[in-house]
């Protein structure tokens, strides 16, 4: 038997996951992260604190599936992207907070850039839109507000990364400085067409090259985890960006397959294969994944609010205990009578793109209670899924068959039925939910020799239930209509 660990780095947590080469989870261990928010608009978390409560799951979940660290065959890193960290090159300090992607303070910066009519350019180099949301902007607000460190960084003396660059620094204990492909592709400032850091942008964004990590591709056997670190050199051989390692692992490898992910955010990706494809429709052209020598791209549609809906439902209203109590209560009414609520609480995502959109809930009367607030804070969600998905529907020349999804809040029975109503196309959960995981862990596998080809890992792809379509077409467009109305009024140019 062959055990592959899994490290999956996201918004909230840490997690590490066992699996065998079937798929099967042998162990899991998680700790929660803390997020500031100091200001309007600012998401911060301590870097120091990933890194050791990433370390902490990993020893965690090796001795809790009873194995020994040399049983591990190969170590494979997930994480959340576009979230900016730097730190000092000698001592491995972090120098400022971690810029969450949910941060929203380089919006001056980016609208400069498209004053100057740059959006284009822009696009076409990196795949991207202007926005707040790409490391480039967190990265050169640092750079102009951490007292000393443009100076520093020029001399040599800093180091930037994403969080993948940041573990595998820590991991490999400052031997290695690299950043994975499909997580540069997430930067703004690697062109996509070469793979390589673009020397016009950093010019543009007065940024040294100095500071930068190696591009490294998704299945590089990068090195070995330290010495004396875990109890045994476990090779590092597969890294992905969250959303392309759940790409990835729903066996999404032929060109027009697609799923979403319902995280803290929803992200839908949809595979064109070897093509670069620039939307049309504000969507995002990125890497999805670098193996075997060879380069898949993907177009994506990023919502930022999803599972932080529930949070809020929970953190912020007080109306649920826990994120799971929603589905039941949201189950109470058989419909929201009348009550939308449009989630742009950092903004709308693509394909709207609008940073200073602001949340809004409306259509409420006398009659209005906790069960219809919860019902509208879980359609949200698929609304926002159909705006992606139309945008997406008209870039690609054909339709949607299904969308396979995955996620904590794929859980949600009521969600999921929503959606494939809205979709009108069968929406497919996998037994396994594991699936951002499961895609670095893969990829790892294959770079070991664990797997010989992507069919061996699409083997363990099963199916859990299949949510088909049973809403008429007059129904469909009566919520669509509520929804598009609602969502006007949150727009900041109204």
């Amino acid at each position: 038997m062959s055990y592959l660990l899994a490290l999956d780095q996201g918004t909230t947590s840490s997690r590490a996951i066992i699996f065998d080469e079937h798929g099967n989870v042998h162990a899991t261990a998680q700790r929660e992260t803390k997020i500031r928010t100091p200001k309007s608009g600012w998401v911060e978390q301590n870097a120091q604190e990933i890194w050791s409560s990433q370390i902490a799951v990993v020893q965690q979940a090796i001795a809790d599936a009873r194995l020994l660290p040399k049983d591990i065959k190969a170590l494979g890193l997930t994480n959340q992207r576009e979230t900016t960290v730097i730190w000092d090159k000698k001592t491995g300090e972090p120098l400022a907070p971690a810029i969450i992607w949910q941060d929203r303070r380089a919006s001056d910066w980016c609208n400069s850039l498209i004053q100057q009519d740059l959006q284009t350019k822009i696009n076409f180099t990196t795949g991207l839109r202007i926005d707040p949301y790409f490391s480039a902007g967190k990265l050169v607000w640092l750079l102009e507000n951490i007292n000393g460190l443009r100076a520093r960084a020029e001399q040599g003396e800093v180091a930037f990364g994403t969080i993948d660059s940041w573990l595998v620094w820590n991991l490999t204990q400052g031997a290695e400085h690299v950043i994975e492909v499909s997580n540069a592709s997430r930067t703004m400032l690697m062109n996509l067409h070469t793979q390589q850091w673009d020397d016009e942008l950093l010019a543009l964004f007065n940024i040294p090259k100095a500071i930068l990590p190696k591009i490294v591709a998704s299945d590089c056997h990068i090195a070995n985890t330290a010495k004396g670190l875990l109890g045994a050199e476990i090779p590092i051989t597969g890294i992905l960006g969250d959303q392309q390692s759940a790409l990835f692992g729903q066996s999404c490898f032929d060109i027009g397959s697609a799923k979403n992910t319902y995280g803290t955010g929803c992200f839908m990706l949809f595979n064109t294969g070897d093509q670069i494809q620039l939307s049309q429709n504000q969507l995002l052209s990125t890497l999805a994944w670098q193996c075997k020598e060879h380069t898949s791209y993907a177009l994506e549609g990023s919502v930022f609010m999803a599972g932080a809906i529930v949070q809020w439902l929970r953190d912020g209203l007080g109306i649920i205990q826990s994120s799971q109590e929603v589905e039941q209560l949201a189950c109470q009414v058989n419909n929201t009578d009348g009550v939308v609520l449009v989630p742009a609480f950092t903004g709308l995502g693509a394909p709207h793109w609008d940073t200073d959109a602001r949340a809004l809930l409306c259509g409420m009367s006398r009659g209005t209670n906790k069960a219809h607030i919860a019902r509208a804070a879980l359609e949200s969600i698929a609304f926002q899924v159909a705006d992606v998905l139309n945008a997406m529907q008209s870039d690609i020349r054909n339709p949607l068959k299904e969308l396979r999804v995955d996620g904590g809040a794929s859980q949600n029975d009521m969600l999921m039925q929503f959606q494939a109503d809205l979709l009108n196309v069968p929406v497919l959960r996998p037994q396994l939910l594991e699936s951002t995981a499961w895609g670095a862990a893969a990829m790892a596998g294959l770079t070991a020799g664990v797997f010989k080809n992507p069919s061996d890992i699409a083997a363990s792809w099963k199916l859990e239930k299949a949510f088909e379509p049973t809403m008429s077409e007059d129904q469909r467009q009566f919520h669509l209509h509520q929804w598009n109305s609602a969502l006007k009024r949150s727009r900041s140019d109204v």
